[in-house]
């Protein structure tokens, strides 16, 4: 590796990150800007695992305190305050609910483990409503720190391992042939890793450190064979590389989209093109002259020192702006956000990032090590403190305002059955929206925890897609079965059927998956443009568990697909194709029922809003009438379907819109209880509380 300040180097930089904030900033065509956070990758792969080399080379042995001391001086700083000032923003730009949520982000940025959060929400349905953190980019950092926590330390390992095939107690140069095999082996592993992952669990493996390590793997073999063989290369070899390279680049932003799989197979364009630029960038003159001019001019230089900071603002600035807003920038409104984050990178790099590397408190902290690796527990309390300040806050803005009272019925309700009384609270709700009743002050769940109101499937949770155990509930030792079948909305009426069951002696088994509909089609998980092979074979094994237990009911709860529906090998979401072959798969569900059940139930989808209530009862000034809704026209033209199919297959149906809306207007507060968690699932409370009018209507009150 060439030594000295490598422009060519500051300028990949800025070619990273510009392509990132254009691309998250919505620029045209430039759909592939995600791929910037690949070459940076690649350039931290190579730079860091040069200087450890170099340390080998010349001390025989790695000092890992030096190492992570020189770490924690280059990431903590920066990446430290913005994540404060983030916490804190969202106070005031997010709503309380929003401000909430991000502290649990902000304690896994902090922790380095962004990318293993970022990974579980990504397969989460239950996040899908609620929109990407403004913490989210947090995940590349993550990868990175996890890969240097451990690479040292597998060098150190090669060391000891060399001197003991030698058998010699001296220190060792550095095993160049040992560490490239090892590199390859990981590099080699991680790809097909990543190639797996990428297939099986997309969202997963995006933020998957195995699934990544192989990109950095090749920064690393680049700054290992590049003392090696750029001073051989020819220049017109040179040339090729560099202009291929930074061509495989600008090939990756055009061509690759959120339509790709990604990383897998995808991401080697990126890598090896940058691996190629650098390799070039390593020998003297090899650089082609007119990517020595794009990378190596003073702006892109400048960009370069910036990138780092502007990575970490852009993000939150753009998210958070958006929220504030609440609705998408405009294009002037999004440059001007953009505006604003080269300022602060520009501040943040000279009054943050150069002291803490080159200005006096990095003095400080070189002469005296234990200092920069109290960074680490340093950044840790200052995040803590803002946390803790932030829950603080939003519980005092979210707590009770006055002395409201539930909403009530003002007639007698005693001579009532349980579905009359529900339905005259949900009239008397809707009533009280309209003459602008207050908000009540103790609602059910707590406002701040909606989030969390998810029914509890136990140890049978099939989103994991490992899991096919079956989990008896209800009365466990009942004679009679009943079968749940769905996805999501399904798994939400679990805490009434767990009460039915139990107080009517049926023993229950859920077969639930979220984002996995119950109807016979081929579907693609949320935000993703691939087919759903996971929910493909838990249907099938939910169909076969389900011919194997011969339930004396099943119950079928489902929405309409998510995400579109796979027809011929094409991703369709209008209304019609959807509607077509939602018709058929449910179809082909309730034919396989038949002879499955002794009697098949169709609870109807639940009415959906076009807000999320929760978003509106924690604005500025929430309003029960602002915030009650009419159900979204197509989710009702779509349940229309199934309603249609269960009736032609002699299925019963239960339609749940009477203890939800009134007059086609739906409150979010039902008496004391909030009855949505988002925009379509019923919180755990208000399905709980709908036992008695389900069991009802299901003609299980009877002992039938």
């Amino acid at each position: 590796m060439a030594s000295g300040f490598r422009g060519d180097v500051q300028g990949l930089r800025a070619v990273a990150v510009l392509v990132v904030v254009a691309a998250h900033a919505g620029v045209p065509l430039l759909p592939g800007g995600f791929v910037g956070v690949d070459v940076f990758f690649v350039i931290s792969g190579f730079l860091i695992s040069g200087l450890l080399y170099a340390e080998l080379r010349e001390g025989g042995t790695l000092s890992l305190g030096d190492f992570w001391s020189r770490r924690a001086r280059r990431i903590l700083p920066a990446a430290t305050l913005v994540l404060v000032v983030t916490v804190v923003m969202s106070l005031f730009w997010t709503t309380l609910i929003d401000a909430r949520d991000l502290l649990d982000e902000a304690v896994w940025s902090a922790l380095f483990l962004a990318n293993v959060h970022a990974a579980q929400q990504g397969v989460y349905y239950f996040a899908a409503e609620t929109g990407p953190s403004p913490l989210q980019h947090y995940w590349s950092l993550a990868v990175e720190e996890q890969f240097y926590l451990v690479w040292p330390l597998l060098l150190l390992a090669l060391v000891a391992a060399a001197r003991v095939v030698t058998r010699r107690g001296k220190q060792q140069r550095l095993p160049r042939r040992t560490v490239l095999v090892a590199l390859v082996v990981v590099a080699a592993a991680s790809f097909a890793w990543s190639v797996h992952t990428t297939a099986t669990s997309p969202a997963a493996a995006y933020f998957s450190t195995p699934a990544r390590v192989w990109e950095l793997a090749v920064g690393a073999i680049t700054a290992l064979v590049a003392p090696l063989v750029a001073p051989r290369l020819p220049r017109a070899v040179g040339w090729v590389l560099s202009v291929g390279g930074l061509v495989a680049v600008a090939a990756a932003v055009v061509v690759i989209d959120e339509t790709t799989p990604f990383p897998g197979y995808a991401a080697a364009l990126p890598v090896l093109g940058t691996a190629a630029v650098l390799l070039a960038g390593s020998g003297a003159g090899l650089l082609a002259a007119p990517v020595r001019w794009l990378l190596e001019n003073p702006v892109m230089r400048r960009v370069g020192d910036w990138s780092y900071s502007l990575y970490l603002w852009h993000w939150p600035a753009l998210v958070l702006t958006e929220r504030n807003a609440g609705r998408p920038l405009t294009a002037v409104e999004t440059a001007v956000v953009v505006l604003v984050v080269v300022n602060l990178a520009a501040l943040t790099y000279r009054f943050v990032e150069q002291p803490f590397r080159t200005g006096a408190p990095a003095r400080r902290l070189r002469s005296r090590r234990r200092l920069s690796l109290a960074l680490y527990p340093a950044s840790l309390a200052v995040v803590a403190l803002a946390c803790a300040g932030s829950w603080w806050w939003t519980g005092v803005q979210g707590g009770e305002r006055g002395d409201n009272p539930a909403i009530a019925v003002a007639a007698d309700v005693a001579a009532l059955d349980d579905h009359e009384r529900t339905v005259a609270l949900v009239r008397a709700s809707v009533e009280a929206a309209r003459n602008q009743v207050d908000v009540p002050s103790d609602l059910t769940p707590d406002l701040l925890n909606l989030r969390s109101s998810i029914a509890d499937v136990g140890a049978c949770d099939y989103e994991d897609d490992d899991v096919r155990a079956l989990c008896a509930r209800g009365d466990v030792d009942g004679e009679r079965t009943l079968v749940l079948l769905g996805d999501s909305h399904a798994r939400a009426w679990i805490p009434a059927l767990d009460r039915i069951a139990t107080d009517h002696g049926w023993r229950a088994y859920y077969l639930v998956k979220p984002q996995c509909p119950a109807a016979h089609v081929v579907v693609a998980p949320v935000r993703e443009d691939v087919v759903f092979t996971a929910c493909e074979e838990f249907r099938a094994w939910s169909t076969a568990t389900v011919a194997g237990l011969r339930p004396d009911l099943a119950i079928v709860a489902s929405s309409p697909p998510v995400n579109g529906v796979w027809v011929d090998g094409e991703h369709r979401e209008s209304l019609d194709d959807v509607a077509d072959v939602l018709e058929e798969g449910y179809d082909a569900l309730f034919d396989d029922l038949q002879d499955s059940a002794d009697r098949t139930v169709l609870i109807r989808d639940v009415p959906k809003a076009g807000h999320d209530p929760g978003d509106c009862l924690t604005s500025s000034r929430p309003s029960l009438l602002d915030c009650m809704f009419t159900p979204v026209e197509r989710s009702t033209l779509l349940g229309d379907v199934a309603v249609k199919s269960a009736l032609l297959h002699s299925a019963d149906v239960v339609d749940p819109t009477p203890w939800l809306c009134w007059q086609d207007l739906c409150p979010v507060v039902i008496g004391g209880t909030l009855s949505y968690r988002d925009t379509d699932h019923l919180t755990t409370e208000y399905a709980a509380a709908l036992a008695g009018a389900l069991g009802r209507a299901l003609g299980l009150d009877d002992g039938s």
